[in-house]
């Protein structure tokens, strides 16, 4: 296998797959959604939706491919809730999905925004139809959380991104109950200097549980002259302790370059919040946020994501 210039990603033909003109009611931008795949074989996407008063909320969009012919609920499935949850005030963004089997229902990790800043919110649901919203689990700033589809040693296990004085690396935290978290384990640093990947990083999608261990694509923001550039990286941890980095990827593996991509209302990003996984285990379909306008599609492989990650 050729690892030179090795394409991972690959970007589907039909992207961007949703964008605003999709949506049944205005709206601004839709970017950055979770992904899941539903007990029928339906794609759900959790779609972040910024309104025109640049506040976002959360609408489901279902395709029976993943690829086209979505459904797009009519008004907002999940809007911000600021009269029950204050820290919602500006809206909430970036949902990442876990399907916890203990559980029956899949965990929405969010980020809620208010004067604070940007804080981590859990929210569960069996259809996406009603919330139950348990409310802000890590104060801000903290963002790029989700939830381990199981617990580990009798504890749930949370990932996300606090920002501190040394910089915005992505750390885990333990809790017994959802609702009380600590305990928190340094996961992975943003490197420093010239790296793709330094001073700022953060979980992209959930983490794909592997026989080898928790496959992660993550994030790492490089700031150039004129903005700030968004590309993915993958690193690898033990299963049984998430906190422990087997191996981490030297280069980045996919950055901006389509024109949707580099042009929007945030140029130069690409940010997956989620994917979903073919019944063969391995092909992924990768959706992510195009320059926070609208919302791509790229396949990849897990073999070949650990593949690459075994020569890089």
């Amino acid at each position: 296998m050729n690892h030179h210039n090795q394409e991972l990603f690959h970007r589907h033909p039909k992207n961007p797959i949703l964008t605003a003109a999709d949506w049944p009611y205005p709206i601004n931008s839709v970017f950055n959604p979770g992904a899941t795949l539903m007990p029928d074989g339906t794609t759900l996407l959790l779609c972040r939706v910024e309104d025109r008063r640049g506040h976002s909320h959360l609408c489901v969009a279902r395709s029976v491919n993943g690829v086209d012919n979505w459904k797009v609920d009519p008004k907002p499935t999940m809007p911000a809730d600021p009269v029950h949850f204050p820290e919602e005030l500006w809206g909430i963004e970036d949902p990442r999905i876990t399907f916890v089997p203990e559980l029956e229902k899949f965990a929405i990790v969010y980020t809620a925004y208010s004067a604070d800043g940007p804080g981590i919110a859990l929210a569960m649901t069996k259809d996406f139809v009603s919330f139950e919203r348990l409310g802000l689990i890590m104060q801000p700033e903290d963002k790029d959380g989700t939830l381990l589809p199981r617990r580990i040693d009798g504890q749930w296990v949370l990932i996300h991104r606090p920002v501190n004085s040394t910089g915005a690396h992505m750390w885990v935290s333990y809790s017994p109950d959802l609702r009380n978290w600590g305990n928190p384990k340094l996961m992975l640093e943003a490197r420093k200097g010239a790296w793709w990947d330094a001073n700022k990083i953060g979980l992209s999608p959930p983490p794909i549980e592997t026989p080898r261990g928790w496959l992660v694509i993550y994030h790492g923001v490089r700031k150039t002259a004129s903005s700030s550039l968004y590309r993915l990286g993958l690193a690898l941890f033990d299963l049984k302790t998430p906190e422990r980095c087997i191996r981490r990827g030297s280069e980045w593996i996919f950055g901006p370059q389509e024109d949707y991509e580099l042009n929007g209302d945030v140029d130069d990003a690409v940010f997956p919040c989620g994917y979903t996984i073919g019944s063969d285990g391995d092909s992924m379909k990768i959706y992510y946020g195009a320059a926070d306008s609208s919302i791509a599609l790229a396949t990849a492989s897990v073999r070949e994501l650990l593949d690459w990650l075994d020569h890089h």
